[in-house]
């Protein structure tokens, strides 16, 4: 009887380590790809490399769940040799990664509890679990049931509904001022609210001074300023600078 459990413990443990063994393959080539095929690895492949690992996960917790399968829960391993010194054949079989099993590396190997920090912090959360009363716990529980369930409502409407709603709510709004148009077409039409001083510039010779630019519109008077003299002097329209005395014409709104 104990010779049958011990060979079925051999085939169970043989069988989970393949199992282990292919699903440590397959996160392989998927790391590969995402740090060196990324440029050219396409969202279907992502998905069925997640679905490859999903699918082995599943099959070794029907493994562990299956009746045949004793349980490892009941297994006590028990380090018979302990040494500093570097052991090739257990390098060999954690691939490098436990060189040496030693007393400083075995309590992190065998370890069947948690730290005990981490033991400490599970304590002080199931208290505080402990402590919420249950209509508290219920309206908690509506709440993210809320908020979980208008999240999923908001992924799963098709993106047509959400860019038909977006292309409303652009339509809907004003992408300008009405009263900044029209102010702009005033000005620009009928100088409504500009400034009445011009800057000095050239006027073409034999341009009258005074005249109507547009029916009903302001009209433009010539003024000279003497540079020599230092004196203002009124021009009317049409007349002309007085001779060697430089100057310069404002032309004002009337």
């Amino acid at each position: 009887m104990q010779q049958r459990e011990e060979k079925l413990l051999d085939a169970s443990v043989e069988s989970l380590i393949s199992r282990v063994a292919h699903l440590k393959n397959a996160l392989h080539s998927f790391i590969y790809k995402l740090e060196n095929e990324y440029e050219r690895l396409t969202w279907p492949s992502v998905l069925d490399n997640f679905a490859l690992l999903s699918g082995q996960l599943n099959t070794i917790n029907k493994l562990l769940r299956n009746e045949k399968t004793p349980s490892f829960r009941q297994q006590i391993i028990i380090p018979l040799l302990l040494s500093p010194d570097r052991d090739e054949e257990l390098a060999k079989l954690t691939e490098q990664r436990v060189p040496v099993f030693s007393h400083e590396i075995v309590p992190d190997h065998l370890r069947t509890k948690p730290d005990p920090e981490v033991e400490e912090q599970e304590k002080q959360l199931s208290a505080e679990a402990a402590r919420i009363g249950t209509e508290v716990a219920q309206k908690q529980i509506q709440t993210l049931n809320k908020l979980c369930s208008n999240l999923l409502e908001k992924l799963n409407n098709p993106r047509d509904d959400r860019d038909a709603d977006s292309a409303a709510i652009r339509q809907n709004k004003p992408s300008f001022n009405p009263a900044d148009t029209n102010a702009l077409v005033a000005a620009v039409g009928f100088g409504k609210g500009l400034s009445k001083c011009r800057p000095p510039g050239p006027v073409a010779p034999g341009h009258t001074g005074q005249g109507p630019m547009m029916s009903g519109g302001p009209t433009l008077q010539q003024v000279t300023i003497g540079g020599g003299s230092g004196q203002q002097q009124g021009m009317g329209p049409g007349a002309p600078q007085q001779q060697g005395q430089p100057g310069m014409k404002i032309l004002n709104v009337i």
